[in-house]
């Protein structure tokens, strides 16, 4: 059964990680659906039914976006807001339509790995930032698979694409695809 990513970057195309990861991922349709929230929902109505309908259809789901402010991008929140709903999700009754299905994250994180310990800049692991998603992955019932992260995009950003290290950006993109494949 093929792997749900449910990517959630307001500005994809500005991106040189999420974009890298995307492009690698669209190399195998057969594995991957790519859902892309903030291109699907610019008006940011969320089509409930039909999200709940093509998680459903998957055993993996992995939620792709940039760290902002600690968390998501406002729209995944949304998303998360509307689609796992009491009934549906959770609740009495509900079935836990999320029951043992496999959640992972991937996001790039602004900050440099260092800046994120007890001992660094910001005093908090990307762990502690976010176990929010954990929790609720694990209150509706899906099994949490971990994060595979990219670290110091913020640096990255002010540095013309073409300064980048490609080796490391098709290194993080092969993988982000070995990790979504031997998902726990």
């Amino acid at each position: 059964m093929k792997t749900l990513v449910v990517v959630a970057h307001p500005d994809i195309e500005s991106s040189v990680i999420n974009k890298a990861w995307l492009t690698e991922l669209r190399k195998y349709p057969e594995l991957y659906t790519v859902h892309e929230l903030y291109n699907t929902y610019p008006d940011w109505k969320i089509n409930v039914e039909k999200e709940q309908q093509l998680i459903e259809a998957h055993e993996k789901i992995v939620l792709q976006f940039p760290v902002y402010w600690f968390s998501s991008p406002p729209l995944l929140k949304k998303w998360l807001d509307d689609v796992l709903t009491y009934g549906w999700a959770y609740g009495s009754g509900s079935g836990y339509k999320m029951k043992d299905r496999k959640v992972a994250l991937a996001v790039t994180a602004g900050i440099r790995e260092q800046d994120y310990s007890t001992s660094g800049r910001y005093k908090y692991a990307l762990d502690d930032v976010l176990r929010p998603f954990e929790i609720t992955i694990n209150y509706v019932s899906a099994k949490y698979s971990a994060y595979y992260a990219f670290y110091g995009t913020e640096s990255a950003s002010d540095i013309a694409a073409d300064k980048l290290n490609n080796n490391d950006i098709t290194r993080s993109a092969t993988g982000y695809r070995s990790f979504i494949a031997h998902m726990a």
